[in-house]
């Protein structure tokens, strides 16, 4: 068997499918099948440790984004994803997989049209509350659709809708499950107040970030606070957390990353009581399956249309509230975290709510489905 993972730009179309691959794994050892052989096709990987940890062999197309505003640079992605189509074709055509899996974005789309040309089955996964455009364009001929939201189904044209399965999200294994002992030894924070967890992604949030800052002095009063501020932020994030907590008797209870390796976050997510986060469907899914209340602060509509209607459908389950950018304000934000830390029936809903809501099989549910489909598409 050989299964061709596709999706790629971002975290949140790269992880997915090393969840998937993980869940391949699990399911073949369970069941002594032969492990399907792994391809990632696309652009350089967002993790490409990822893929060797887990033998994905890369094979590097090209793929341009196309802007939903006017831009010369548009033209330029028309010629890129011309070469990467003429591209993948010959690759596809070489390896002639069993299943191309789609975890859509611009990433997957050449690929996509040569699976497509040489009729090579699609199974599709899109983690946002509205479907992304290569994966409404995708779903027209995929044999199998999963989506994280249930609601999304509705944005799928109605031809397609029996092909439909709301899933939840895939998550990798390593981060499924918080570690509840030993995280205040570990980040050194202070065990008899509440901790609240910032996570501002790998590339940070600015909006957040200065947010969080600004209102530093009065949370660490009250809180213990673990901010992963984003790789290119440490700087600037450091060496003003350093000016506001110079002469703060509580300074010791601002811990400040750029990136949280593995076990760092998951100490951070055991002893959190509430999460302050962007709303990528992955970062939604990840606080879900760890069962935590949350702040959500959507990146604004007309910087990314999904985060908003994310975070609103996970704040109707609730699990989160949402505070929108323009409305976020020091005051604002430790009044919610106070609100949401003070009440323990409020917690205990929230939480119940998001585990509710994480359906933590998703990676399995599609790796079954891809695993048949791989078996029924190989020769007799």
């Amino acid at each position: 068997m050989r299964i061709v993972l596709i999706g790629g730009g971002t975290g949140g179309h790269f992880y997915p499918l090393i969840a998937v691959a993980e869940a391949i794994e699990d399911i073949c050892l369970e069941r002594t099948l032969i492990e399907p052989e792994l391809y990632y096709v696309g652009p350089p990987a967002f993790d490409s440790e990822a893929l060797l940890e887990h033998d994905i062999t890369f094979i590097p197309t090209s793929a341009g984004k196309v802007r939903r505003y006017v831009s010369a640079l548009n033209i330029l992605s028309f010629f890129t994803n011309a070469a990467g189509i003429i591209r993948s074709t010959r690759q596809l055509f070489s390896l002639y997989p069993d299943v191309v899996f789609s975890t859509g974005g611009y990433a997957a789309f050449p690929t996509l049209v040569a699976a497509r040309m040489l009729q090579i089955p699609v199974v599709i996964y899109d983690a946002d509350a509205t479907p992304g455009r290569v994966s409404l364009w995708s779903s027209k001929f995929a044999k199998w659709i999963g989506v994280a939201h249930a609601a999304s189904a509705t944005k799928y044209p109605d031809r397609v809708r029996d092909k439909i399965a709301a899933v939840g999200h895939p998550i990798r294994k390593a981060i499924i499950e918080p570690v509840k002992e030993g995280g205040y030894e570990f980040l050194k924070l202070d065990s008899s107040v509440p901790t609240v967890f910032v996570m501002g992604g790998s590339q940070g949030a600015r909006a957040i970030n200065e947010v969080v800052l600004d209102a530093l002095g009065v949370m660490v009063s009250q809180f213990n606070i673990v901010h992963q501020a984003g790789l290119a932020n440490t700087g600037d994030v450091s060496g003003i957390a350093s000016v506001v907590l110079k002469d703060s008797q509580y300074a010791n209870r601002y811990k400040m990353f750029g990136l949280l390796n593995t076990l760092a976050l998951r100490m951070a997510a055991g002893i959190a009581s509430v999460v302050v986060a962007r709303a990528g469907s992955g970062t939604i899914f990840e606080i879900a399956s760890w069962g935590l209340p949350s702040i959500l602060v959507p990146i604004p509509e007309d910087v990314s249309h999904d985060q908003t209607e994310n975070a609103f459908s996970y704040a109707r389950s609730g699990a989160a509230v949402v505070i929108e950018q323009h409305n976020l304000s020091p005051h604002l934000l430790v009044a919610e975290i106070q609100r949401i830390t003070n009440d323990v029936a409020l917690c205990k809903k929230m939480s119940e709510a998001a585990r509710t809501f994480a359906r933590p099989d998703a990676a399995r549910k599609i790796a079954l489905t891809l695993l048949e489909t791989s078996i029924s598409h190989e020769p007799v």
